[in-house]
């Protein structure tokens, strides 16, 4: 379980250092944009009051506090199911789920919505969507969980 609450730690830091960073000291407030390493990476301010793709965004402040409750009751079922997890990266997945998940919950108690910023590109392709750290985390820990965690024991 320490493994698992060290993992949520590392997320839930690593992605609110970022957006201090992009948002405050690199100004991408003000700025709006910024190409990093073009067509790649770009950085591109979005506030998501919804879920993925801006899903559920029309009643924003419902939306916001249902969202943060949800990040909490996920979290606490991931974490209660960690505890019966024997391999590490499994606990480290159910960290990076929980560390995204309590981090844009964060975002909406503070911000009212989700910092996003990260915009990926390629090979022809735009993406209109932005991203952070946090979904990230979520991505790579439901990654892990699908690949290494044990299903047997899931239900509380």
């Amino acid at each position: 379980m320490r493994l698992t609450l060290l993992s949520a730690l590392f997320w839930f830091a690593l992605d609110q250092i970022s957006k201090w960073v992009v948002l405050y000291r690199m100004d991408l407030l003000n700025i709006g944009q910024m190409e990093v390493f073009p067509p790649y990476l770009n950085f591109h301010m979005g506030w998501n009051t919804g879920v993925n793709f801006g899903l559920l965004a029309n009643d924003a402040d419902a939306t916001r506090w249902l969202l943060v409750a949800l990040a909490f009751v996920v979290s606490a079922w991931i974490l209660w199911w960690a505890r019966s997890m024997q391999r590490r990266v499994a606990l480290l997945s159910a960290g990076a789920i929980v560390g995204g998940a309590i981090a844009n919950g964060f975002d909406r108690v503070i911000y009212g919505a989700v910092a996003d910023f990260l915009n990926t590109s390629c090979c022809g392709f735009h993406n209109p969507y932005a991203f952070n750290i946090a979904d990230i985390g979520i991505f790579v820990g439901a990654l892990g969980l699908l690949i290494f965690a044990d299903t047997k024991n899931m239900t509380p």
